[in-house]
């Protein structure tokens, strides 16, 4: 009888999953089999087919999240919805919802937060394009916010969405408990402040330019600015799903890797891809002397990084069996993707 990934996984991984902090440790025979399991399940569950089924009400949910009720704020409404409505591939939604339907949750007790999971991650973006920080006029193909609004409408728009994401939780979310909603605003809430993308973004403008920068500052900066989000995403479906702790513990190692994984591929993506593929400037790390993964590892090194640590990811995942596929399709998709 042919093995599954899942199980598979489960007859290799006997070592717990390794801090994100240092480059993922797995013996080689673990990596090779779990690759070849993967293969295997190819046929058995599709991405694409899983995708499509969420993205629908994902884009009807967010849609219906920022609405002007009156006159006086059709403007910053019009401005949030531009960017929140602007396309992407809604990475963290889908995270959210599959990690609290791998634990027995529904789709309709993670909407409300996987909305504002989007509503955070297109105020980052907001405020990552402007003349201040980043200073791009393109982003998911589109003239960047401030290029259409103006920074000062920009900037409040990013501001009215990270406000207005914590608010769609506490008003939306049903058959949870108040605890747990709690726990999820409260993560949310960390998840952009000074330990989180706030304080990871700060870091990376302090770093542009600046010699001897190292993997360590680098790992502290996408930690913060990229993963977090993304360990958030998995931890509050989990959460949102009746996770105990320690399942809870598993998403977040497993969340943590496939962020800091992401950052890698973005920075691959930004000296292999073009502006078209990318829906965005590339080659503006290196027009900018930003610190990446390739420029302190090298472009080979780096690509071997980033699958090693979608390994170590997917390792944490193994207890939950056939429930992690979509997630552990996912993270897959984070080191193949080309945009």
């Amino acid at each position: 009888m042919k093995l599954s990934c899942f199980n598979a996984a489960l007859l290799v991984v006997s070592i717990q999953c390794a801090s994100a902090f240092t480059p993922a440790k797995i013996p080689s025979s673990s990596r090779s089999a779990l690759r070849v399991a993967a293969a295997d399940s190819a046929t058995a569950f599709s991405l694409d087919e899983y995708l499509k089924s969420k993205i629908v009400p994902i884009e009807e949910a967010l849609e219906a999240s920022v609405k002007s009720r009156i006159p006086q704020t059709d403007k910053i409404c019009e401005a949030m919805s531009y960017s929140l409505m602007a396309g992407g591939k809604r990475i963290r939604p889908v995270l959210c919802i599959a990690a609290c339907e791998m634990i027995g949750g529904t789709q309709e007790m993670a909407m409300p937060t996987a909305v504002a999971l989007e509503m955070i991650h297109t105020m980052s973006l907001i405020h990552d394009d402007l003349p201040s920080m980043d200073n791009d006029d393109l982003r998911r193909g589109k003239p960047t916010n401030h290029v259409i609004y103006g920074e000062d409408v920009a900037i409040l728009s990013g501001d009215s969405l990270l406000s207005t994401s914590f608010e769609h939780v506490a008003r939306h979310t049903k058959g949870v408990s108040a605890e747990k909603v709690v726990e999820v605003i409260a993560r949310l809430g960390k998840s952009v402040g000074a330990e989180g993308l706030a304080g990871g973004q700060v870091m990376d403008l302090e770093c542009e330019g600046k010699e001897g920068t190292t993997l360590d500052d680098l790992k502290w900066i996408h930690i913060h600015k990229t993963a977090t989000l993304l360990q958030v995403a998995v931890a509050s479906g989990a959460i949102l799903g009746g996770a105990t702790d320690e399942e809870v513990a598993a998403c977040e190692k497993f969340a943590m890797d496939i962020g800091l994984a992401f950052q890698v591929a973005d920075d691959i993506l930004d000296v292999t891809a073009s502006s078209e593929d990318l829906g965005k400037t590339a080659g503006k790390d290196e027009a900018t002397d930003k610190t990446t993964y390739v420029k302190l590892m090298g472009l080979e090194e780096s690509k071997k990084y980033a699958r090693d640590l979608i390994d170590e990811a997917k390792e944490c995942l193994a207890p939950f069996g056939e429930r992690a596929a979509p997630l552990l399709a996912i993270a897959d998709f984070i080191v193949e993707r080309k945009n």
